[in-house]
């Protein structure tokens, strides 16, 4: 359509980093410090913005979620990035992809600043050309006088930065574990592979995705539909 390099998207938390605790149980421990229960199935609270997601899972009054949202964001920057990892086999599909050319990028709901503060930490800044969040996790979807927030919009400013708007849908790809990353992708017309191994609810991703990577190693030959061209 336009001419542009191969574009892979990827998702963070559930797709390239393990969070291995550092946002569920970060959660619990904001929530027990504020004096409030955490509720059951942390997992949920992996992907969406943490103010979505407490207003949806928890009795935190809107007046009370900056409050707990600050102390989770603490201890994130902290002792949650110490247990945090790379999923094994991820580092050998970007360095690929990056020798190949393929442009790649970050869309993530994390907000932006910390999710570059994390891509440096793990020293992945080499394989992506931009990182693309949430300007605040605190805004309810669709509220903040356009400033980013839901994951259509991430993605699109993703693209944006890459020159790849309007995108080619045969060579631009999502890489993501939740259905979020599913209906961001389909919002600006590309498809997305899911990420099993990330934090996907049980059927979550058994419908939208063009295909679904059990391990990352897969993601070698899915992603081939996409850049091999």
């Amino acid at each position: 359509m336009n001419g542009q390099r191969p574009v892979v998207l990827w998702d963070l938390d559930g797709t390239v980093l393990d969070p291995a605790g550092a946002i569920t149980e970060g959660i619990a421990e904001a929530l027990w410090a504020c004096g409030f229960e955490a509720p059951e199935n942390l997992d949920r609270f992996v992907g969406p913005p943490i103010g979505e997601s407490l207003r949806r899972f928890t009795d935190v009054p809107e007046d009370q979620i900056a409050q707990v949202v600050s102390v989770y964001r603490a201890g994130y920057l902290t002792e949650g990035l110490e247990r945090t990892t790379v999923y094994p086999g991820i580092l050998e599909v970007l360095q690929s992809l990056r020798e190949r050319g393929v442009r790649q990028a970050v869309a993530t709901q994390k907000p932006e600043h910390i999710a570059l503060e994390v891509v440096e930490r793990f020293e992945l800044d080499r394989f992506f050309d931009t990182v693309s969040g949430a300007a605040d996790d605190l805004a309810p979807p669709g509220g903040g006088a356009g400033r980013l927030h839901d994951k259509p919009a991430i993605i699109a400013e993703a693209l944006r930065r890459l020159g790849a708007l309007p995108p080619d849908p045969a060579r631009t790809v999502m890489v993501g574990d939740r259905s979020y990353d599913v209906e961001g992708a389909r919002s600006q017309g590309i498809d997305c592979v899911g990420a099993c191994w990330g934090f996907a609810q049980p059927g979550e991703l058994d419908t939208g995705c063009a295909a679904l990577a059990r391990e990352p190693g897969d993601l070698a030959h899915l992603l081939s539909r996409y850049t091999d061209q």
